[in-house]
């Protein structure tokens, strides 16, 4: 008789385990000076995993977390995960309100807050969610408990418990421009087959020097056991300061990084200015939003060809379809405005309304299947099994495939323009506004109109020292696009308000023009 558990898989926390335990006596956490090595690590997390444990935790309780990118939060980050706890992040850009509800719908046990920034943000949470058994603090603070002072009770050696593939190791709750967050149910199952297709889809330098700037919250998070499987240095920066990354870059010699399109923007302004050298650099990768071709052309000339596009989202996370970094160079007109082709593990298809696959060339939605796709939302059967409906996981993304397999994203389903009867795809229109030489950022909306139903509006951001009409980009639009996805009006900005993730928000952008309307565009 076989046994049964002969073919079960490994776990995330096996995952963890042995990441940390490989390379003891390199690098693994950079911050301010300040350097943990793998041995070290691996002590503060097992360390920190008996204190949870003493502290009465369990397998599959929840916990939360709201910090910056520091030490101490991958530490409890990793200590969570190598238990088996419902770990859920809270960004540190997201406001009370959404993240007491978040702490209320994922039934937390546990939040630990970084007191330097979020002291008075995590007593009012703590104050607003009265399920909440633990409030812990990264340090001595006068709201919480020294979660690193907790006692220690030899818990751990006494661990008996194994985790199961369908436990939810994370709880990851989307960022959602409209509307509340749901929580994404990702298992050991869905984080391990994360790490396999991260560490055999992407493009990694050898020895990986990578520079976190972007919130460990969101997409980095679910990169750093990858990197540490791969005996990786993570540099932790707390925020995003363009002149002082590119510092870090030329001083630590990093090679790799992750970026959202904005902060490229940032960069490639920034370097222009005063350039740093950037020589080490072999990887940046990219995702989050679309990013304009003509913006990605300009950093692919500054830095060279070091740019890696991921596409998925929460539900898949990081890992549906990759652009690679000589996918940028060659190949059909435009593919630069492409998301890649899929990576190998992760089913993706174009699927009509009928959940039928579309004609190459046509239009339709962007569908995953695979084991990195999450369980489903957190307490909410109506919403996950209209996402998993038909055995795909519906991303809302439309696009077409070309010649070559690589897929463009015309936009969100939701996001789609109908004006007189036709069909506008605003990530088309923007792509085109923003390849003007005067245009630094654009966003385009559908705002009510009596004649049209819904007109193309555009709000746009010039470039420093540019001018820049209405009626040329008009023109710009009628050559390039033609006369239906010409704007009919266009707002001028300082600057594009953004998401808690970095992305245009257009729910900001519509709202004072849909307001009081029956029906809302969102």
């Amino acid at each position: 008789m076989i046994d049964r558990h002969l073919h079960d898989s490994v776990s995330y926390s096996d995952i963890v385990e042995l990441s940390l335990r490989q390379h003891p006596e390199r690098p693994a956490l950079v911050q301010d000076g300040r350097c943990l090595s793998y041995g070290e690590l691996r002590a503060a997390v097992r360390d920190m995993q008996d204190r949870l444990l003493s502290a009465g935790l369990a397998r599959s309780d929840g916990i939360a977390q709201l910090s910056s990118n520091r030490i101490e939060a991958v530490i409890v980050q990793l200590a969570a995960f190598g238990l088996g706890l419902r770990y859920t992040p809270l960004h540190p850009m997201g406001s009370i309100d959404d993240h007491a509800y978040i702490v209320q719908d994922a039934e937390v046990s546990a939040l630990v807050v970084e007191p330097r920034q979020f002291a008075d943000h995590g007593r009012e949470i703590a104050q607003r969610a009265p399920g909440l058994q633990h409030l812990w603090s990264h340090g001595p603070s006068a709201f919480g408990s020294d979660v690193f002072a907790l006692p220690t009770t030899g818990a751990l050696e006494r661990l008996k418990a194994k985790p199961h593939p369908e436990d939810v190791v994370a709880l990851l709750y989307t960022g959602g421009t409209s509307g509340r967050s749901k929580g994404v149910t990702l298992t050991n199952r869905s984080m391990v087959m994360n790490v396999l297709l991260t560490l055999s889809g992407w493009e990694w330098p050898a020895e990986i020097r990578f520079l976190c700037s972007t919130p460990i919250t969101h997409a980095t998070g679910c990169m750093l056991v990858p990197i540490l499987a791969r005996g990786g240095t993570i540099h932790l920066h707390a925020g995003f300061d363009a002149p002082r990354f590119l510092k870090e870059i030329e001083r630590s010699r990093i090679n790799s990084t992750f970026l959202v399109p904005t902060m490229i923007y940032l960069l490639t302004d920034a370097q222009r200015g005063c350039p740093a050298d950037t020589s080490s650099l072999e990887t940046v990768i990219y995702g989050g939003a679309p990013i304009s071709p003509a913006r990605l052309k300009e950093a692919i000339a500054l830095f060279g060809p070091v740019f890696m596009q991921i596409y998925s989202q929460s539900e898949a996370p990081n890992c549906a379809t990759v652009l690679r970094k000589d996918e940028h160079q060659d190949g059909a007109d435009g593919r630069h405005a492409s998301c890649g082709r899929p990576i190998p593990g992760i089913g993706v298809a174009l699927l009509d309304t009928a959940n039928q696959p579309v004609r190459r060339g046509e239009i339709g939605e962007i569908c995953l299947r695979g084991p990195s796709l999450m369980q489903g939302y957190w307490n909410k059967p109506e919403e996950t099994a209209e996402a998993l409906r038909g055995g795909w996981l519906h991303t809302g993304d439309l696009a077409r495939e070309d010649e070559e397999g690589f897929l463009h994203i015309v936009d969100r389903r939701k996001e789609m323009i109908v004006t007189g009867g036709f069909n506008v795809y605003p990530r088309e229109v923007e792509d085109v506004i923003t390849a003007h030489p005067a245009v630094d950022a654009a966003a385009v909306i559908g705002v009510p109109d009596e004649k049209w139903g819904e007109a193309v509006k555009a709000v746009v951001v010039v470039r420093d020292g540019a001018v820049l009409t209405a009626a040329e980009i008009m023109g710009w639009v009628r050559e390039h696009k033609g006369a239906v996805a010409t704007p009919k009006s266009i707002d001028f900005l300082d600057a594009l308000p953004l998401t808690s993730l970095g992305k245009p928000d257009k729910k900001v952008l519509r709202a004072k023009y849909w307001a009081g309307q029956a029906r809302q565009v969102s």
